[in-house]
């Protein structure tokens, strides 16, 4: 699989260490940045990912920063994009078996890097149910993006 990453300044050490992790797992990585903990916003390397991911370039995409909350935020501005904070194990493997999530978000200043590590593999090795019930609900989410008047 082909793997988006992008982070702010806050997860730039935790991106790398997981960049690794998913190269040793056998799946190739796309880079958006940022490379460096010298400040940028967010959205200028989180949204550049999702896109990626939303377009079919990468099958998956993880992004990070401080808390990963803000990451989640502008990824899931992305149509097409489902991306869950995942904190532990736990709300990986829901967010892939429930929630179909295509991206997910961790904060570097949130979970310990051996806690990020057994994230990713789990969310990695983790499909979709398929549960009609959950079927249903994603299928209401894409609807929700559709454009309307409020």
């Amino acid at each position: 699989m082909r793997i988006a990453f992008g982070t702010d300044h806050a997860g730039v050490q935790l991106k790398r260490q997981l960049m690794d992790l998913v190269v040793r797992l056998g799946h190739e990585t796309l880079d958006f940045g940022t490379h460096s903990e010298e400040p940028v916003d967010y959205p200028d390397v989180i949204r550049p990912a999702a896109e990626a991911v939303a377009r079919g370039d990468a099958d998956l995409g993880i992004v990070m920063g401080g808390s990963g909350n803000g990451e989640a935020i502008v990824a899931n501005k992305v149509p097409g994009i489902r991306c869950a904070v995942c904190h532990d194990v736990t709300t990986a493997r829901l967010s892939r078996e429930h929630n179909d999530a295509n991206m997910i978000s961790l904060g570097q200043r949130i979970v310990g890097s051996q806690v990020a590590e057994d994230i990713v593999r789990t969310w990695l090795a983790t499909p979709f149910s398929g549960e009609e019930r959950h079927a249903r609900r994603i299928a209401k989410i894409h609807a929700a993006e559709a454009p309307r008047t409020i």
